[in-house]
């Protein structure tokens, strides 16, 4: 069975479209669904079903994703030990939405210092869903916010980023107490789905602060445009991208010590490219360096 063939099923399921997963692997469209459906010939059984232009597996498809998924992930290693060092090969790391643009440029500028062979493959999402996919193998590597749940054992969580909560205001309220601004002030919440508003929500409860909530929303930039047009003040990490936004927007600091959204990398410790992930954290740790160290393998609350 050529494997090319199972990657183009898998990338067109992930897709959600024969053209899109085209793109990704770089090949036409055309080449592609031949690729899928010699695929389908070989196993005697139809993989994909269309809906206008989606694609999508069917119960045939789904039965062989996950395990056509563990191939592809053996054969890449397979290749990788085979090389012996010769050369790095490809990191599947994932990173959360926000880390995308303030942990990823700088790390990825000084890994690629070093290693200019590198091949990455980004999957952007939620912290809890890439924890449970560098768990399972399908990523080698992921940036997350701190996992407030134990990890596997054979996954590596290290930090290297503290943001502590402050009020991001317009930039009119400059000056202004943070407590008052929260009490008084209409109110942008940050979705309490992700692990950064449970955050920010549990510091509002302990401090039995009751905001006058306009909306709720998900995004750090999406809120720091809202705040910039006067339609409320929020509570979220202290970002380093909100503050070279160009936007006008005051930074409120919360009395005492603030809680912290704790960043940092979790990878397959026993994994084909454990050296490389490790590589990637040292970079990182150079960089922001603000988190203090946690013990190997172990995950901490808060």
């Amino acid at each position: 069975m050529n494997t090319e063939y199972l990657e183009s099923f898998v990338a067109a399921v992930d897709c959600g479209s024969l053209a899109e997963a085209a793109r990704r692997l770089d090949v036409t469209a055309a080449a592609l669904a031949a690729r899928v459906h010699a695929l389908e010939t070989d196993l005697g059984m139809q993989l994909l079903k269309r809906a206008g232009r989606v694609v999508k597996a069917t119960e045939a498809g789904l039965k062989i994703l996950e395990p056509a998924r563990a191939l592809l992930r053996d054969e890449r290693n397979l290749r990788v030990i085979a090389s012996d060092g010769a050369r790095v090969g490809e990191l599947r790391l994932g990173a959360f939405v926000s880390a995308l643009t303030n942990v990823l440029p700088p790390v990825l500028k000084n890994l690629y210092a070093r290693y200019p062979e590198l091949a990455l493959f980004i999957t952007p999402g939620a912290s809890v869903e890439l924890c449970r996919k560098v768990g399972s193998g399908e990523l080698d590597a992921a940036v997350v916010v701190e996992p407030q749940f134990a990890i596997r054992k054979t996954c590596e969580w290290r930090p290297f980023l503290d943001e502590p909560l402050v009020v991001v205001a317009p930039a009119a309220m400059a000056g202004r107490d943070a407590h008052e601004v929260l009490r008084n002030e209409p109110f942008i919440r940050y979705e309490r789905s992700v692990l950064g508003g449970q955050l920010a929500d549990r510091y509002l409860r302990d401090h039995q602060i009751h905001p006058h909530q306009r909306l709720e929303i998900d995004g750090l930039l999406a809120i720091a445009a809202l705040v910039d047009q006067g339609i409320g003040v929020s509570l979220l990490p202290d970002w380093v991208s909100l503050w070279s936004s160009g936007m006008a927007l005051a930074r409120l600091p919360l009395p005492g010590r603030a809680p912290v959204r704790r960043s940092g990398l979790i990878w397959a410790s026993n994994g084909p490219h454990a050296s490389l992930a490790r590589d990637f954290f040292e970079e990182a740790q150079t960089i922001f360096g603000t988190a203090r160290p946690v013990a190997r393998g172990a995950s901490r609350g808060g």
